[in-house]
């Protein structure tokens, strides 16, 4: 019988500290595709795969942290969460909390949210506040409320959420049979390039004796080696090339439009640990990168998930991908949420025919 995905709580328990009595709330989040790109490993000259975090409940990898987040809401008795957003993290945290009867209220950039976005939100009944300002100030905002009223913060800065994100780590693990030699990833806030790389350490330094003889015996998977961690900017917003926070980050990229990222210690470690980087790339190779991504591997992202793809095109043309790595890249969101941006200024209406399969044959060049 086929093994039925149980979400990241249930499938990594003994990874994540929830304990036996807790009530998870699920939504069978994780358990991502990890797929190989013909085009991109071609390109760069090393084996690359895609993990496809867009395909989450919610359709971003915000699911994974949201999950734990909120599993620890419930068990703490709280009946109401917040968090400031540019969009993913206010469908993934409304969506949740549904689940769980709770209340959500989210502090918002006003004007600065894709609608696709903003409509998950609003469709699983969250309390929107719009703050004429950025990310950072609605982060600000809400860090206020959640230590002043029985609120709980439900950002990346609570340790659950990247508890939760590291998983996708072990999931890539267990798919390859050891970590890639290099994994590329957006960086906003930076809890993603933090939680991965907290996973991925995990995975490799419980390989005692004893477990190395267990999985030998069960045919189990765990790292011997940790990847290189290379994070991907806007350059209109990029305080980690920049050395200091931005204070007006400007990107067609809404979900990295972070002038002062909240894990930036973390980040900077798994940036350094790694012996890897943090670099910008433009918005035009984002979006390039988005074309090119829907066009030749079939996955269709958000452009902040494509700056993964951009930043990966941008070091092999530099001469930095080492030849016949694997390399991992990460796209966090799926690219439904942000039409607007992907079609651009395309012509969108469809030619009319009349309802013949000459006409039809006439419209497609065939003869």
């Amino acid at each position: 019988m086929a093994h039925l995905w149980q979400g990241i709580i249930n499938e990594y328990r003994d990874w994540l500290p929830v304990g036996d009595e807790e009530k998870i709330v699920t939504l069978q989040e994780g358990g991502t595709p990890l797929i190989y790109s013909e085009d991109l490993s071609s390109e760069v000259g090393a084996k690359v795969y895609i993990k496809v975090e867009g395909v989450n409940p919610t359709g971003s990898f915000k699911d994974r942290g949201m999950t734990m987040a909120i599993t620890k809401v419930v068990s703490s008795g709280q009946k109401m969460v917040a968090c400031a957003s540019t969009g993913n993290t206010s469908a993934s945290a409304a969506a949740y909390s549904a689940k769980a009867g709770l209340e959500c209220a989210v502090i918002l950039p006003a004007g600065k949210i894709a609608a696709g976005k903003l409509a998950q939100a609003i469709v699983h009944g969250a309390r929107l506040v719009a703050v004429d300002g950025n990310f950072d100030q609605c982060l600000t905002i809400t860090r206020q409320l959640t230590e002043s009223y029985p609120v709980a913060l439900v950002n990346s800065i609570n340790p659950y959420r990247l508890q939760g994100q590291k998983t996708a780590a072990f999931e890539i693990v267990d798919f390859l049979g050891d970590a890639p030699d290099i994994h590329v990833l957006p960086v906003g806030n930076a809890g993603n390039i933090s939680a991965y790389w907290m996973g991925y350490n995990e995975y490799a330094g419980r390989r005692t004796a004893a477990s190395l003889e267990k999985e030998t015996k069960l045919g189990d998977t765990r790292a011997s080696k940790v990847p290189q961690m290379w994070g991907i900017q806007a350059k209109g917003a990029a305080p980690f090339v920049a050395g200091h926070p931005i204070s007006n980050p400007e990107t067609v990229a809404t979900a990295i439009r972070i002038g002062n990222p909240a894990s930036w210690d973390y980040a900077s470690a798994a940036r350094d640990d790694s012996h890897g980087f943090i670099t910008a790339v433009t918005d035009e190779a984002i979006l390039a990168a988005q074309a090119r991504l829907a066009a030749s591997t079939g996955i269709f992202v958000e452009p902040a998930s494509a700056a993964s793809v951009a930043g990966l095109l941008q070091a092999a043309s530099q001469g930095k991908v080492p030849g016949e790595a694997t390399i991992v890249c990460t796209v966090t969101g799926n690219g439904l949420k942000d039409t607007a941006t992907a079609l651009g200024d395309r012509d969108i209406t469809p030619q009319v025919i009349e309802p013949t399969l000459e006409a039809a044959l006439s419209a497609l060049d065939l003869k």
